[in-house]
């Protein structure tokens, strides 16, 4: 999901022109509020490709901010919730595309976007512990218990630390370093869910469905179809990209083609224009459906014609 909120001419306009350690940090504050607390219009954007090519100056010029007001809670967010967004929809997705033709290329690409996913959990780590002292380490030694502390107030920064983490195990799913963290997001999921479950329309139900896919062993069909249908209660149908998690996370493991294509329909029947707050994600859900779509023989093999005595039946 992309919410920064990055109003770079304001910011640029009042570090050029203000002197002074106290007027500079608090100009540097209140714009960190901003962008906390105010609108963006890179969600109702319609061209994925110019909100991405503004994201990495965006992102470098909040980690300016950051290092002179480190522990800005909304700076934090924004880091975290810009370098996920980012990792997610500008490098991760080119890994995959390429992945068939250059593997070596693809890996390269993918090594850069769980670095870049990392880099966004540490941050949102660090926006949990200005409210919560060493969360951090309490989260490494035992996750069921130290996300006890946390509040409602603090789901956004859960969400976006948990979607940083899971995203970076989803980018090796053989590195046992990662694979360890798995209790983290699940216990950071489990308590956002029983803080503010309906918080963003769904996103946290619609999130485990995503994370479903990610995690080892066994995957839990019941469990998710519960996930989506709250998630479609909540948003009422109008995120494509729940649709789309659901086709990758239960129709690709099934093998079922059938579901595979009409639930990826379903994401590109969504009129991006009726819904502007989310226009933009909902663009870019629709171009991984049409990607997906057009990968269908790839993902999902046909069953084998039975044969008998004589020749193919």
């Amino acid at each position: 999901m992309v919410r920064n909120r990055l109003l770079l001419p304001m910011i640029l306009l009042v570090l050029a022109t203000t002197s002074g350690c106290s007027i500079r940090s608090y100009a540097i504050n209140k714009l960190g509020d901003a962008l906390a607390e105010g609108g963006s219009t890179y969600e109702s954007d319609d061209d994925i490709q110019l909100v991405g090519a503004a994201l990495p100056f965006g992102l470098k010029l909040i980690e300016s901010l950051l290092a002179e007001s480190p522990e800005h809670e909304g700076l934090l967010m924004a880091a975290a919730q810009g370098f996920t967004t980012y990792a997610y929809v500008y490098v991760q997705r080119d890994a995959e595309r390429i992945e068939d033709v250059d593997l070596r290329a693809a890996n390269t690409i993918r090594q850069r976007a769980r670095r870049l996913y990392l880099r966004a959990q540490r941050y949102g780590l660090r926006g949990l512990e200005v409210s919560h002292r060493n969360f951090s380490e309490q989260l490494w030694a035992s996750p069921s218990d130290a996300v006890r502390q946390l509040e409602k107030e603090d789901v956004p920064l859960i969400y976006w630390t948990a979607a940083a983490l899971g995203s970076a195990i989803s980018t090796d799913r053989n590195d046992p370093v990662l694979l360890a963290r798995l209790p983290e997001v699940e216990a950071l999921l489990d308590r956002a869910l029983q803080l503010d479950e309906s918080w963003e329309d769904g996103a946290l139900h619609e999130f485990q469905v995503i994370f479903a896919s990610s995690r080892p062993g066994r995957r839990d069909d019941a469990a998710i179809q519960e996930h989506f249908d709250r998630a479609m209660e909540l948003s009422r149908g109008t995120h494509a990209a729940l649709y789309v998690a659901f086709a990758e996370s239960v129709s690709v493991p099934n093998q079922d083609a059938d579901q595979f294509r009409a639930t990826l329909e379903r994401a590109l029947a969504i009129d991006p224009d009726a819904h502007e707050a989310i226009r933009l994600v909902n663009l870019i859900a629709q171009e991984r459906a049409r990607w997906l779509l057009e990968r269908v023989d790839d993902l999902i093999l046909e069953p084998e014609t039975p044969t008998t005595e004589g020749g193919v039946s």
